[in-house]
């Protein structure tokens, strides 16, 4: 696990902010005075890759509609296939979240 060369003190902090969000406007706010507009981009536009790399879309039609490269549909595909299943975990909590909301 790639992570566990970054654990630490500074990362447990800062994963445990993150835990102690309560809603979608505390997200907003932390993430803006915590990452640049491009940074938070650049990690909605990942997870995005992932969907629509689950749900089985070609790199052409992610890459054109998300504009990801092809470097980094590339990584999430990585990451999908022999990663810690983190956003497939996301992923599936989130359309059990909708299924609720409906």
């Amino acid at each position: 696990m790639q992570i566990d060369k970054l654990r630490g003190k500074e990362l447990d902090q800062l994963f445990n902010a993150i835990l102690t969000l309560q809603d979608l406007e505390e997200c907003y706010r932390f993430f803006d005075d915590l990452c640049t507009v491009n940074e938070i981009q650049s990690l909605a536009q990942r997870l995005e890759v992932a969907r629509m790399l689950q749900e089985g879309k070609t790199y052409h039609k992610i890459e054109s509609e998300t504009g990801a490269s092809t470097a980094t549909i590339s990584r999430v595909k990585r990451c999908l296939n022999y990663g810690n299943d983190a956003y497939l975990m996301a992923l599936d909590r989130l359309k059990s979240d909708e299924n609720i909301e409906k």
